[in-house]
């Protein structure tokens, strides 16, 4: 509601503008839905916030109403100078396309989607909305590519995750197979001498997508910068895919749903 743009706006305070990359989204569940204008309420009042006068990358949260914000943001949009990347965030193939169709409509494209993607989560893969994003140049931002941590290296079946956590409640009943998979993680981050966290990050990257990198440590975005400059082989890509097949698991959070 407001207090992240406030937080963000207090680190870029003095640094110039074209220094930094601005991503920020439109959540239908904190609209104001009595205004005719929550589009543009919503936009204007995070521009306000960090006393900017764009963003490059907008986004449609979630799909919850999504037609008509999806039609509201690209009526706010149509005709402006300075119109960031738009994207839909949590979206399926065909509500991907509609978006698509809705933007083009009023003379703008679809330019970004973020999903959730990694080696134990390929449904944005396998329901065509990769190949999609590639045919159409739409760059797809994966976000949870290490699991929550699960494909970290941090847990294992002697050290699971802090119990009445939600990521435990995924995660924990299933580590004795995740360790099948950070074996084989590790093996690799040995090869190319770089922490177990990195090599996912590299399979995110191989395949096409733009990996999103939570960090909170000076350390972490170095780590990240190591994980760009790997390049893992089409046969290493495939060998973890197919260890990741073989443990046949769902981490399908609540949030997300079939994804044709």
């Amino acid at each position: 509601m407001g207090t992240s743009e406030k937080v963000l706006a207090g680190f870029l305070e003095g640094l110039p503008r074209e220094s930094y990359f601005i991503s920020d989204k439109f959540t239908p569940q904190c609209a104001d839905a009595s205004s005719a204008s929550a589009m543009k309420d919503m936009i204007e009042m995070q521009l306000g916030l960090m006393d900017l006068d764009r963003f490059d990358v907008y986004w449609i949260h979630n799909v919850s109403g999504a037609p008509k914000w999806t039609e509201e943001l690209a009526k706010y949009f149509e005709g402006k100078d300075n119109v960031p990347l738009l994207g839909v965030s949590n979206h399926n193939l065909s509500e991907i396309k509609q978006a698509n169709e809705i933007l083009k409509a009023h003379g703008l494209k679809l330019s970004a989607v973020q999903n959730h993607y990694s080696l134990i989560n390929r449904s944005s893969e396998d329901s065509g909305i990769l190949d999609y994003c590639k045919e159409n140049d739409i760059t797809f931002f994966s976000y949870m590519v290490l699991e929550q941590g699960a494909l970290s290296g941090k847990y294992d079946t002697k050290h699971p995750m802090p119990e009445g956590s939600a990521r435990a409640e995924i995660y924990n009943p299933v580590l004795d197979k995740l360790e099948i998979l950070n074996e084989e993680l590790k093996k690799l981050a040995d090869k190319y001498g770089v922490g177990m966290a990195q090599i996912p990050v590299a399979w995110a990257i191989a395949k096409g997508t733009l990996p999103i990198i939570g960090v909170t440590k000076e350390n972490q975005v170095l780590d990240a910068v190591k994980a760009a400059n790997i390049t893992l082989t089409d046969e290493e890509v495939s060998s973890l895919e197919n260890v990741a097949d073989s443990l046949e698991l769902n981490v399908i959070r609540f949030w997300e749903k079939e994804m044709k």
